[in-house]
């Protein structure tokens, strides 16, 4: 059961909107290969803003997400892709269908 997730916001810089939107589109084959992360979406709230969501049954699963391949690459680029640091919440699922 997916009780554990983490909510992430990314403000692209201007000019770097489709790149932010490239990449966290493409990260979807990473999250694929993480049998810990049970679901995971890429979204975009306005012309600059992005996000990123994911569900994990527990605390291991999440850990080793925050510490996987697509964590490390957006970081590894957030200085030229990114107007401000990424907000990452780890949160509670109260319910799902």
């Amino acid at each position: 059961m997916k009780t554990l997730g983490l909510l992430a916001k990314l403000k692209a810089k201007k000019g770097q909107e489709q790149t932010v939107s490239d990449f966290i589109k493409g990260a979807i084959e990473l999250a694929r290969k993480e049998n810990k992360t049970i679901t995971w979406y890429s979204f975009q709230i306005d012309d600059n803003t992005f996000g990123i969501f994911d569900t994990f049954e527990n605390e291991e699963g999440r850990e080793a997400h925050l510490n996987g391949e697509i964590a490390k690459a957006l970081m590894a680029n957030a200085d030229t892709l990114l107007s401000e640091p990424p907000v990452i919440e780890k949160i509670t699922i109260l319910s799902s269908k």
